[in-house]
Formats: structure tokens, sequence, C-alpha cells
């Protein structure tokens, strides 16, 4: 009985009951939007600092570059050797370590000693400037004057016809191309934190355990792809000689660093024996990484450990307005909306009722409880919910959809937390006297739904049949059968 009376007066009340589930659609529909949104934003930034940072372990250990000291030289000097050829072709490399002073490699073991460290590696970031061309070497040749000219000779002097000018160089010049790329010591020994255990090797193979001082590389696919690298190919920085092994493409958006080395290969050219710019940390917890820095900074003094959660507060560009604008303004629009629906759906329910007083006012004089009438009336607002969230679900899903097909580009820029940040493209420039970069990233949006954001809409979906239903049965409990008689005209 309750089902077919549900039926037929959901039948008999189409406009009404679609406009309650349109209006309960779009919030919910809203709702949906925002959170894929928001969730598509948190990605974003989590492939930002990857790739930026290479963090993809729980922090990082760095320690900030000192202040240069009065009268050091802090520009780059190449230095060539003269020859006696016309031609003459040169090369040189300037390699500096990069993301800081270096620390001991010794500390690595004393920050793997924590209190709630799982793991912690060292890696040395370099930044090898490499200038290679050639001269040319100018001829010098002399001008003649013509005309004559009296000069004082010996005895008996005479008259020259013509002189000879001073000599000048003619010609000559140089032509000079200058390259600068990155390079990251990894400890081979355990890759699944550090630099390279943000990518993936798609070509070739990566380092073995064997291989700590080997001269190998891994190299990635831009810079492979700029310098038309292949597996096997063979360069050299600083005279060393290196065998491409293998090329690594980024888990998302792209590498700061150009080249991977062995770390005693990378302390050799760095001239920097048993150091180490970066210490990357793993905690046994990830909820208790506040408490493991505070160890640390605690225990190792002068050092800077830096969470994922600190780059955080530094990204800026349209990928932080976006988010911000999100979380705040969306988050805040959503729930108004979804008020606003709510309201509306109950006030339309309860209007339908008072128009159905001479139809609830016979029920009840027919023998109907009042409790009847009401579940009655929660069971057509529950329906008329259920169709709201149907349609919002939907029409969020094709939101979201369309967020992600359109693929929005936002500008992400991280910059240094502090002075010398350790990670991988990290705050410090190339070489002493450089200025603090600013690493800028482009990232394409997505709006992914989870069953969570779905499960959510259901839910809101029912809440918002229950208040409708539940304003509009307690008008509908009230009604007497009197009133169904003084409405009859």
């Amino acid at each position: 009985m309750f089902g077919i009376y549900l039926k037929r007066e959901l039948s008999r009340r189409k406009k009404a009951a679609l406009v309650i589930a349109m209006g309960l659609a779009l919030g919910i529909a809203l709702v949906i939007t925002v959170n894929s949104v928001s969730a598509g934003m948190n990605q974003a930034q989590d492939k930002v600092l990857k790739s930026l940072y290479g963090l993809g372990t729980d922090m990082t250990v760095t320690k900030a570059q000192s202040a240069p000291k009065a009268g050091s030289s802090q520009g780059p000097s190449f230095k060539f050797g003269a020859t006696s050829s016309s031609s003459s072709s040169q090369s040189s490399d300037r390699v500096n370590t990069q993301g800081g002073q270096v620390l001991a490699s010794s500390l690595v073991t004393k920050v793997g000693s924590q209190k709630g460290v799982s793991a912690a590696v060292g890696a040395l970031t370099l930044n090898v400037t490499k200038v290679d061309g050639s001269f040319t070497q100018g001829k010098a040749k002399s001008s003649t004057t013509s005309g004559s000219s009296q000069q004082q000779g010996g005895p008996g002097g005479g008259t020259a016809s013509g002189s000879t000018g001073a000599p000048q160089v003619q010609g000559g010049g140089a032509n000079f191309n200058v390259n600068s790329y990155s390079v990251a010591g990894i400890d081979v020994t355990d890759q699944t934190l550090g630099p390279l255990s943000t990518s993936k090797i798609t070509t070739g193979k990566t380092f073995t355990t064997a291989q700590t001082n080997a001269k190998v590389a891994v190299v990635s696919k831009s810079y492979a792809k700029t310098k038309k690298y292949q597996v096997g190919s063979t360069f050299k920085i600083s005279s060393t000689k290196f065998t491409v092994i293998g090329i690594a493409t980024p888990n998302s958006s792209e590498s700061t660093i150009d080249v991977y080395v062995p770390l005693k290969q990378a302390q050799t050219l760095g001239d920097s024996k048993n150091k180490v710019t970066t210490i990357y940390v793993k905690a046994t917890d990830s909820k208790q990484i506040s408490a493991v820095k505070s160890t640390i900074q605690k225990n190792i003094s002068g050092t800077t450990v830096t969470t994922s959660a600190d780059l955080a507060s530094t990204v800026s560009g349209s990928l932080s307005t976006a988010s911000n604008l999100a979380t705040s303004v969306g988050k805040w629009l959503s729930i108004a909306v979804l008020i606003a629906a709510f309201l509306v759906a109950a006030l339309l329910t309860s209007s339908a009722v008072s128009r159905r007083v001479r139809e609830f006012g016979t029920l009840k004089a027919l023998g109907w409880p009042s409790r009847k009438v009401t579940r009655q009336v929660v069971g057509e607002s529950m329906v008329n919910g259920l169709i709201g969230g149907g349609l919002g679900i939907a029409l969020g899903l094709a939101a979201a959809y369309t967020v992600t097909a359109i693929s929005p580009k936002l500008t992400a820029q991280l910059g240094s937390t502090g002075g010398g940040q350790g990670g991988p493209g990290g705050g410090q420039g190339g070489g002493p006297g450089q200025q603090a970069t600013q690493n800028t990233l482009e990232i394409a949006l997505n709006a992914p739904v989870s069953l969570t954001t779905i499960a959510l809409a259901v839910g809101l979906a029912v809440t918002g049949g229950l208040i409708a239903g539940a304003m509009g049965g307690w008008r509908a409990s009230r009604m007497r059968p009197a009133d169904a008689l003084r409405s009859v005209s």
C-alpha cells in the first residue's frame, strides 16, 4: 500500500518533485566538483614537491650556505693553455657543489641512528659549467706609406721614396659555448631514497650495488634528448669519461637533475671527499615526522631539517592561488549552496503538504494515524532526495571530467625555505656568490573523484530528503479530519 501510494503521488506531482530534486542536485554537484578540484590541487602540489626537490622521502637534512669571506673571488674562472697554432680547440669544466654547505659523510650514520629514523642516505649535488670552443690566432701585417720624404742619413745622406708603419694584428678571435648542467652523486647501495628515487629507468638499467665507484651514469630523459645520448654513449666531466647505462624518466613533471653518478665519483669530481650536500631521511612512522625533525635538530646542531610540509608553505604562483580559492571560497560556497538547497526543498515540501489538506484530512478520517501520514511524506521526500543525489552525482562527475579533459595549466614556483635548501634543485645556486634561485614548473590540473566523495554525495542526498520530509511530515501530522471538510467548497 505504501509503495503504490508513493508511486502514484510522485507521478502526479512530477514538476514539484523535479524542482526539489534539481535544487538538491545542484548543491551536491557543486560539492563533488569542489572536492575533486581540491584533490587535484593536492596531487599537483605533491608533484611539485617531488619533482623540484626529489622529496620522495619524509625529510632532508642540509646546512645553510655561509656568507662569503671579504675579498674572496666569487666569479667563475676558466684557464686555457696558450698554443702557437693558428686554431686551437679548448675545453674546461668548472665543478662546484650545489645546495648549501657540504656535510661530513659520517653525519649520515648519525642521522640514521636518531630515534624515529628508519633510514638515511647521503647525496652530493654538483653544478658543472662546461666551456668549450676555439681561439683563432690573428696575423700581424705592416702598412707602407707612399711618397718621398727627406731623411737625414750618414755622411752624404739621401732621399727615401717610402716608409713602413707599425705592424697591426688583423683577424683572429674566439668562439666558445657555455653549457651548464646538474650532477647528483647518489648512494647506489640504497636507491629507494634520494634524488633518483622519484624517477624510473625507462631505458637501460640502474646502478648495481657493486658500482659504488664505477665511471657509469644515468641521465634524465630530457637531458639525453638534448644531448642525443643513448645507452652506451660516453661523455666527459673534468677529463673523467663516463658511460651511460640508463635513462631515467621522472614519475611526475620534470627532473631538475640531469646526470646521476655514484656518490664516490661525484665526491671526486667536486673535490669533496667524504662529503655530502643532502641527507635524505625516512621516518619509521609518517605521523611522527614533526617529532623526528625536532630530534634531529636538537641532536645535530647547525643543520636545517626540511619536511614536505615546510616545502608546501613555499609554493606560490597560480597553483597556490587556485588551491586557496578551492579550499576557502569553494568550500564555503558549497556549504552555502547546500544550506539553500535544503531550505528550498524543505519549504517546497511544506508548501506541497499545505495544498494537500483535503487528501491528508480524508486519510485521517479513514483511520490513518499521524505517524503513517508522516511516513508517507518522509518517504516521498526521501525519493526526491535520492533522485536529486543521482542527478547531482552525474552533474558532478561531468564537471570533474570536463576539468580533467581541459587540463588547465597552473604554474608553481617553489623557492628556498632557508639558506642552502639541499634537495635537488633546491634554493642555493650552483656556485658561491650566486643568488638563490626560484624553481618554476607548469602543472596540468586534474579533478579525480574518489569513492569517499561519492559516498558524501549520497549522504547529502539522504540528509536533504530527511530535512525536507521532517518539515513536511510535521506539518501533515498536525492536520485533522475537520480540516478536510473546511477545505470543501
